[in-house]
């Protein structure tokens, strides 16, 4: 991790990587994130700098790395993927973040958006839930299927949101979440 995180640096920085932050421009050159729908999200999640522009630090970099690692807990893996998921930091899943999630899993394009009806379709009016579907942050796995009336099926206490307990009990009945969630260096 600390090679991997150290060329992320110029070669003069090299031996003082621990003690430096490396830009989220060059994060974001990482083959496992550049692909990512959801890199912005990961690196805003992850970071901790004060200046608020998404750099990491070594621990950082080791935080973010743990979490995708396959021997973090699924409790941990999906606190992080609720995270990443509230665009807006409200601790909750509601509406404007679902359409987020489904607008950064179809593209960022016009032309891949859906449209208000086909949104309201899939946040609102059908079956099936989140654990019936392969929702993934990890690059080279597939989304089959987002599942239709996300917010009706989980939001169980019925507030028109997704709290991180719904979430979890979501996550937990989906086989492939932890073997999904992942990044491998």
């Amino acid at each position: 991790a600390y090679k991997r995180f150290s060329e992320l640096l110029p070669k003069e920085e090299r031996e003082n990587a621990c003690s430096l932050r490396v830009p989220k421009s060059l994060i974001l050159t990482l083959p496992e994130l550049r692909a990512n729908p959801f890199q912005h999200r990961i690196c805003h999640v992850f970071s901790t700098s004060e200046a608020g522009d998404d750099s990491m630090s070594f621990e950082d970099f080791l935080d973010m790395l743990s979490v995708f690692s396959d021997s973090a807990t699924s409790d941990i893996k999906s606190h992080y993927a609720f995270r990443i998921f509230d665009f807006d930091e409200d601790g909750l899943l509601d509406r404007k973040d679902l359409e987020q999630l489904v607008n950064c899993l179809t593209g960022q394009g016009e032309e891949s958006r859906l449209s208000s009806a086909e949104m309201d379709q899939l946040i609102g009016n059908v079956r099936p839930h989140l654990a019936g579907h392969r929702c993934c942050i990890a690059p080279g796995t597939e989304l089959t299927s987002l599942p239709p009336q996300i917010l009706e099926e989980s939001d169980i206490d019925k507030d028109g949101s997704i709290n991180l307990a719904e979430f979890q009990h979501v996550v937990s009945r989906s086989p492939d979440f932890v073997s999904s969630f992942k990044i491998v260096l």
